[in-house]
């Protein structure tokens, strides 16, 4: 496989790219030949001229067909992939649990299917953990969106009019998202505080300078993927009552808490919502996979009757673009690295690493869990 193709996202929320220039020119110096779709980068502001100046070519939307390897941030749509060269190997965020027409329109295509999500943790993959890496801006991302609709100011102050107490942040869930919004909500100025059901977690918290609130679940624990263990119905009510008074007393609530591959859990009811302060904002990170506030609504602000904000942003990192691709596009170059031997990508099932990944191969589905 020598020769790639990055598409341009048809999703008009979408304004990443899947690889940028500088990634670009490292690819063409590995041996490829990289083919970008025109406007590809535009929104995160790389122009065709500076893919050119990479060495890459400025190709149409068309050119997926002839490609060797096909890159995204977004999954394709079930037509587009059914026009991909046969053979040709494909490298985006499928989420295949909830996407199995399209993964069957894969293994049928005769493509060769891998999906971001599906890189394993560990040490030697954590370069290529798109996951991660965006989580991260995500996180970031929503303690500014949280400062920039909130109507007042984040640190404490004292002036001569008075002093200004911090705003109290409550960040629930926290692992790769919820570990930068409490970095990121304590640069500012806030006070925090945050929980998650992994009690392993209170040092990182408290080493961030936030309080861990604790609340006695009973027995809990995380993934060997390093995720937390679905609640029982009678822990998640547990939780709600020990969170309820936490959230009456704190003016940005972020809650993080994603269940790969399966609904998110709903953490916050209309209950503790209709508790808290008029004019606090609740910054649902969740919402796109079902939600952990009860009323939010994907890509919408929903304004509560007690005046509380409800934002459900399905993206927060495409806010920051040209992070995000940087990101993003580095975790695809260390991917396609990682395979490519004497300049050619060479499929490898004995790595644990594409043998995650890769959800079709030879014509078939590779995991039964997509089917």
């Amino acid at each position: 496989m020598k020769t790639l193709f990055v598409t341009l996202e048809k999703d008009q929320r979408e304004t990443r790219v899947g690889v940028i220039p500088a990634d670009a020119r490292k690819l063409v110096a590995l041996g490829w030949d990289v083919n970008v779709e025109s406007g590809a980068g535009a929104k995160a502001g790389f122009s065709d001229a500076d893919y050119q100046a990479a060495g890459a070519k400025i190709v149409t939307g068309d050119f997926a067909s002839q490609a060797d390897f096909v890159v995204s941030v977004r999954k394709p749509t079930i037509e587009d992939a059914g026009k991909f060269k046969k053979g040709s190997f494909h490298l985006s965020l499928l989420d295949p649990f909830n996407e199995k027409g399209l993964i069957k329109a894969f293994a049928d295509a005769g493509v060769y299917a891998a999906s971001f999500e599906m890189i394993p943790r560990s040490t030697i993959a954590q370069k290529m953990d798109v996951l991660s890496s965006q989580s991260n801006l995500g996180g970031y991302s929503a303690v500014i969106r949280a400062a920039s609709l909130i109507n007042r100011i984040l640190p404490m102050m004292m002036t001569p009019a008075g002093t200004i107490s911090p705003l109290k942040f409550f960040i629930v869930g926290v692992g790769v998202a919820g570990l930068q919004a409490i970095a990121t909500a304590k640069r500012l100025g806030a006070r925090v505080e945050a929980f998650d059901t992994r009690p392993v977690v209170e040092e990182q918290v408290k080493s961030l300078g936030a309080k861990f609130v604790k609340i006695d679940l009973g027995q809990t624990g995380q993934t060997a993927q390093g995720y937390a263990k679905e609640l029982t119905p009678e822990q998640l009510e547990m939780q709600r009552k020990g969170m309820a008074k936490v959230c009456a007393q704190s003016d940005v609530i972020i809650t993080t808490a994603k269940l790969f591959g399966r609904k998110a859990p709903r953490i916050i009811s209309a209950e503790m919502v209709g508790g808290m302060k008029r004019g606090s904002v609740i910054i649902d990170m969740a919402v796109e996979s079902g939600g952990n506030v009860e009323g939010s609504r994907p890509d919408e602000i929903v304004m509560t009757p007690n005046g509380v904000m409800i934002v459900g942003d399905t993206c927060l990192e495409t806010r920051v673009p040209a992070t995000a691709s940087q990101m993003f596009s580095s975790n695809v170059y260390n991917y396609i690295n990682h395979f490519t031997v004497d300049g050619q990508f060479k499929l490898n099932f004995d790595d644990a690493i594409m043998k995650s990944s890769v959800v079709t191969a030879d014509g078939q589905i590779t995991d039964k869990r997509f089917m």
